[in-house]
């Protein structure tokens, strides 16, 4: 279980950044993470010793997240009683603006385009490492990466999704 430890470690910091990402939430983020390390740990002895470990936890990270939308959404909203609307005051400065859009586009996109983007343009996984996140084949990767960069560009562009295109 010691060397266990000494793998798991280091990947702590990139596994936060990319639960961050999918949540939005930074104890939501790490309640994922915590929970991604136990699931690992508990099945340490069932990866391959052979295999990427980044990409393993990236996959048990992913899996976890979708599990837990797909819950969610069986559920519907949760509204607790006391929750008041806290102030909000927008943000001064244009980086923090041009962020807010970013993480704004990048909700609008389907969660399969999402994911890609940030395991390739934030954790920069090869596009064999993405692929085995996801469980999909590389090609399929990379038409799914080429639509969600052009479609976050889009969106970033005109503010607003294509869904249909005007024939005439």
């Amino acid at each position: 279980m010691a060397d266990a430890e000494a793998l798991l470690e280091p990947l702590i910091p990139a596994l936060r950044r990319f639960a961050w990402a999918l949540v939005r939430d930074h104890d939501a983020a790490d309640d994922l993470v915590q929970d991604t390390l136990e699931r690992a740990l508990q099945r340490w002895g069932q990866r391959r010793p052979d295999g990427d470990l980044r990409a393993w936890l990236f996959t048990i990270l992913r899996n976890l997240h979708v599990s837990a939308l797909r819950q969610r959404q069986r559920r519907g909203p949760h509204v607790g009683i006391d929750d008041a609307a806290a102030p909000s005051v927008a943000a001064r400065q244009d980086a923090g603006l041009e962020m807010q859009d970013m993480l704004a586009a990048l909700d609008q996109l389907p969660e399969e385009q999402k994911s890609l983007l940030l395991l390739v343009g934030v954790e920069d996984l090869s596009y064999d490492d993405a692929a085995k996140v996801m469980g999909v084949p590389a090609g399929t990767v990379m038409s799914r990466l080429s639509r969600g960069r052009q479609r976050l560009r889009s969106i970033l562009e005109t503010g607003r999704t294509t869904l249909l295109r005007r024939v005439k």
